[in-house]
């Protein structure tokens, strides 16, 4: 795993990034899993007004970041903005729990083994301190697929093969967007009403006051779902698991393992009432309660990373690869408030 640290406005991590790779000889285009398809910069075009106008700040980082490359905006435009709208694969899970005692937010990252080393844990703190800092891990770059920011807030996405697709900001600028923006659960839910959105994904948020949430959201439609006496807790992989919510995903489409693993999440926590501690948690990432990441990296699956935000506790525990392989480790480079 790639580990960086930004500092400074939003062009200049970018350009800082970009011109670092581009020393040692090193570029993103090169390593995107995906060919960058007419289609893709088609997509991307239509969705640069809507960045434009509600989340101004990436553009800047990403024309940064082609700057220090060397490279067209257009094709990392094209690389970032078609990812979660026109999905190489959906993988995933993410759960989260508020008992009273424990505050705790866990999600797997599944995806493609061979590109592993290029999997990015950052820290960007920005001046002027016109967003709020934060840590967060992505198989990408730019785009976030989980983290925490210094208000105490941890979100976690699973994507899901959209039925349809339409301009807009997709589930990695999105859940960057929450950790740049936003204070709490509530903020979140808000914020998702008024954007833009152009794939379909969930979002399981939880907050340092214990609110947490999962938010199934495709660009049709949106749908929230909180903990109850009856499920204390929320979980989500790669599927939208609420009536309401499916007939906007495709079927038939290879998930990983998605309706399996959400059932291992909603098994276990189920057993524990929903309260669990740190270790608990662990071992569930770690498939100890059912088949979560024991997938066979010689089909070219595996789980890449595993991580634990534990509000309560104030406490960042991560392993850079398969749980059921390494142990969980602190991080303790990002203090949590």
């Amino acid at each position: 795993m790639y580990h960086a640290h930004f500092r400074g406005t939003h062009y200049e991590m970018g350009f800082r990034f970009g011109s670092s790779l581009a020393k040692n000889n090193r570029f993103v285009l090169d390593n995107v899993p995906f060919p960058i398809t007419a289609e893709r910069k088609e997509f991307a075009c239509a969705c640069v007004p809507l960045y434009r106008e509600y989340f101004p700040e990436i553009l800047e980082e990403i024309s940064g970041l082609a700057d220090g490359q060397q490279c067209g905006v257009e094709l990392i435009q094209a690389v970032l903005f078609s990812m979660y709208a026109i999905p190489p694969s959906c993988c995933c899970s993410c759960f989260a729990i508020s008992d009273g005692s424990h505050i705790l937010l866990g999600r797997n990252s599944d995806f493609i083994p061979a590109l592993e080393k290029l999997n990015m844990n950052v820290i960007y703190r920005f001046s002027p301190n016109g967003s709020h800092s934060f840590t967060g891990n992505t198989t990408a770059f730019i785009e976030m697929e989980d983290g925490v920011n210094c208000r105490g807030l941890a979100a976690g996405l699973t994507s899901v093969y959209p039925a349809v697709r339409k301009p807009g900001l997709n589930a990695g600028m999105l859940l960057r967007f929450f950790l740049e923006k936003c204070e709490n659960t509530e903020d979140v839910i808000r914020q998702l009403d008024r954007l833009p959105v152009s794939s379909s994904q969930t979002f399981t948020v939880a907050d340092s006051k214990g609110e947490t949430a999962v938010i199934e959201r495709s660009p049709q439609r949106t749908k929230v779902i909180r903990p109850s006496k009856e499920r204390p807790f929320v979980c989500a992989t790669n599927i939208f698991s609420s009536e309401e919510m499916s007939a906007f995903q495709k079927t038939g489409i290879d998930t990983w393992r998605a309706e399996e693993r959400y059932e291992t999440l909603s098994r276990s926590l189920t057993a524990h009432s929903g309260r669990m501690d740190l270790s608990a948690v662990q071992n569930l990432l770690a498939g100890k309660e059912g088949f979560l990441c024991q997938y066979d990296r010689q089909n070219g699956t595996d789980t890449v990373w595993s991580v634990v935000y534990d509000l309560s506790g104030k406490g960042i525990y991560r392993t850079e690869g398969n749980p059921g392989r390494r142990k969980f480790k602190k991080d303790e480079r990002f203090l949590l408030n």
